[in-house]
C-alpha cells in the first residue's frame, strides 16, 4: 500500500511540475541525477508528439527505456530484459497521459548511462527522443547529514537529507531517545528530503554529551552527523 500511495503522488506531482508544449516530440528529462550507489533513483519523463492528422483513436502505447541498443526498462509485461536490468527497473509511467517515469533500483558504478526514452504507437507512428538523454552521476559514498540542535525547555534536533529514492527513504537512528517523528518533502522534479526531528526533556547528564544521527540509506550505505549540546 505504501508504495502505491508514494506512486500516485508522484505521478501527480511530475505531471504538474512538468509541462511541455505539444505539437512536436518531446520529452522532459532531467540532464542529470545524481544518485547514491546501492540505493534507488525515480527518472521523472513526460513525453509529447505531433497531433494525429487522422482521427483514428489511439488506445495502444509500448514504451522502452534504452541505453544505447539494449532495452532497460519497458511498460510491456512480457518483455525480457538483460540480466543486468532485470527486477531492478519498474516503468512507473502512464503513457496515455505522456507520463514515461522510470525507477532504477540498486543503483551500480555502471548505471550512468546516458538512458533515452522511445515511443511506439502502432496506429499511428513510433519516436526515439535520442536528443533528450538523461546520466546517473553515482556517487559512492553519502555525504553526512545536516544536523541541527536548539535547546530551550526541551532539546529540538533536526537531522536532515537529500536523495533521490521516494520509495525507500533514508532509515534515521538518534544516539538519545526521546519522541521521534519524520516528514518527507520534494525539492525538484528529482530530490526528496527527508527530515527526522528527536525532542526530549534535556536531564544534566545530557548537556556537554555528543547527540549522533545516523542515516542508512536503501542498499545499506550509512552517513553520521553529530553535536554537542
Amino acid at each position: 500500500m505504501e508504495l502505491k500511495l508514494w506512486l500516485s503522488f508522484l505521478l501527480l506531482q511530475v505531471t504538474h511540475c512538468v509541462q511541455t508544449p505539444r505539437g512536436q516530440w518531446t520529452a522532459n528529462i532531467p540532464t542529470k541525477i545524481p544518485a547514491l550507489q546501492g540505493s534507488c533513483v525515480v527518472i521523472p519523463c513526460i513525453y509529447t508528439y505531433p497531433k494525429p492528422i487522422s482521427n483514428k483513436i489511439l488506445n495502444r502505447w509500448r514504451g522502452f527505456w534504452r541505453k544505447g541498443n539494449k532495452i532497460v526498462s519497458t511498460n510491456l509485461l512480457k518483455w525480457k530484459l538483460p540480466k543486468e536490468y532485470k527486477k531492478r527497473t519498474q516503468f512507473l509511467g502512464d503513457l496515455q497521459s505522456r507520463n514515461c517515469t522510470m525507477l532504477l533500483d540498486g543503483v551500480r558504478g555502471t548505471d550512468v548511462g546516458p538512458f533515452y526514452f522511445r515511443i511506439e504507437m502502432p496506429q499511428y507512428k513510433s519516436f526515439s527522443y535520442t536528443k533528450h538523454t538523461v546520466t546517473i552521476d553515482v556517487i559512492r559514498d553519502p555525504q553526512p547529514p545536516t544536523l541541527s540542535v536548539r535547546v530551550n525547555d526541551r532539546v529540538t534536533a533536526s537531522c536532515s537529507v537529500s536523495h533521490s529514492c521516494p520509495f525507500s527513504p533514508p532509515q534515521f537512528s538518534w544516539s538519545r531517545s526521546g519522541i521521534v517523528w519524520r516528514r518527507s518533502k520534494r525539492l525538484n522534479k528529482w530530490k526528496w528530503e527527508t527530515v527526522s526531528t528527536l525532542s526530549f526533556q534535556p536531564l544534566p547528564a545530557d548537556f556537554n554529551k555528543t547527540l549522533n544521527c545516523t542515516v542508512q540509506y536503501r542498499g545499506g550505505k550509512q552517513a553520521k552527523s553529530s553535536m554537542r549540546i
